[in-house]
């Protein structure tokens, strides 16, 4: 089945056309939708701005500030959520004291523990000791009385005497000459 040539014509024509107002089509439509989209962030800019002037009042009104033109009932409900916020921080507190108190009961008891344990060590290490003693002391009553303060070393004494005979003999040379040295 073939088509006349001038008809074929008009549908190659007619196809082309078609072609050029999609591409128009899509470029226009391209464009609308980087508008939209350009709207839409500036849109969303403007909310988020708006969201973080509002929360910047709300931290200055917990803090105390700027409540001037707040109104009785926002002050009211104001007092009430840092109330609120006291209430949930001071039952926190206490439960960590409370896990503080308890941690430090228990090494308290351990301390209590080793304590004992160390005492009865020490009553052992005595108990030994003084068994030792009787048992030697017998032959430590044998021995003369000893006091270390009256005790001296016979050789000590001759060292002494020994050390003020040679420093008789030895003179300090300062760097003046005494009589003498000039007999000599």
């Amino acid at each position: 089945m073939a088509l006349p040539a001038g008809n074929q014509d008009f549908r190659i024509k007619s196809t082309i056309e078609r072609y050029k107002k999609a591409v128009a089509d899509n470029s226009n439509s391209g464009c609308m939708i980087e508008v939209n989209s350009q709207q839409y962030y500036q849109q969303e800019a403007t909310k988020l701005r708006h969201q973080i002037q509002i929360l910047q009042n709300a931290n200055r009104h917990l803090a105390g500030e700027d409540l001037g033109s707040l109104t009785i009932k926002e002050l009211k409900q104001l007092e009430s959520r840092l109330e609120r916020g006291i209430a949930r921080i001071r039952s926190k507190k206490h439960e960590l004291l409370f896990a503080e108190i308890e941690y430090m009961q228990k090494k308290e008891v351990e301390l209590q523990n080793d304590n004992m344990y160390l005492r009865s060590k020490i009553a052992e290490n005595e108990r030994v000791h003084q068994a030792n003693v009787a048992s030697t002391g017998a032959e430590f009553d044998t021995l003369q009385a000893f006091d270390s303060r009256n005790y001296y070393h016979v050789n000590m004494l001759e060292a002494a005497a020994h050390y003020s005979h040679h420093q008789d003999q030895t003179a300090l040379h300062l760097g003046y000459e005494t009589k003498d040295d000039q007999a000599a």
